[in-house]
């Protein structure tokens, strides 16, 4: 298998990814370099305030646009694909370093806004 298939097949996988799978790479990633003394909740959170502001910045003079961006050049989707996989690791790693299991976090809070935000049933009005 060649180099370039090789890297095909990385990104076939990477798309079914779970959290549990990017915080164990984060977690590789950050023992490789000898960055887990600088992975703080302190650091980590002000690094991804960083990254939210560069992906702010994308739309920051845009306007409102249209789901899906179709009046965008590929090269901004994909530079808007990176800003987001930033905050998107960043929080992983943060939640990884606080001991918070993100995926059931998240899955409990969308429990708690559908108790908190019911769904609009149509009144009955009797005639």
């Amino acid at each position: 298998m060649g180099e370039e298939e090789v890297i095909i097949s990385e990104e076939k996988a990477c798309r079914d990814i779970s959290l549990k799978d990017l915080s164990v790479k984060l977690e590789e990633f950050a023992k490789a370099r000898d960055w887990e003394k600088y992975h703080s909740p302190r650091n980590l959170l002000l690094a991804m305030v960083g990254e939210v502001g560069e992906l702010s910045e994308i739309f920051q003079w845009r306007g409102e646009v249209d789901r899906g961006l179709p009046n965008w050049e590929e090269s901004d989707k994909e530079h808007l694909g990176e800003e987001l996989s930033d905050v998107l690791l960043y929080l992983i790693r943060l939640a990884d370093i606080c001991g918070i299991d993100l995926a059931d976090a998240a899955s409990k809070k969308i429990v708690k806004n559908a108790i908190k935000y019911p769904t609009q049933t149509p009144s009955k009005t009797s005639y």
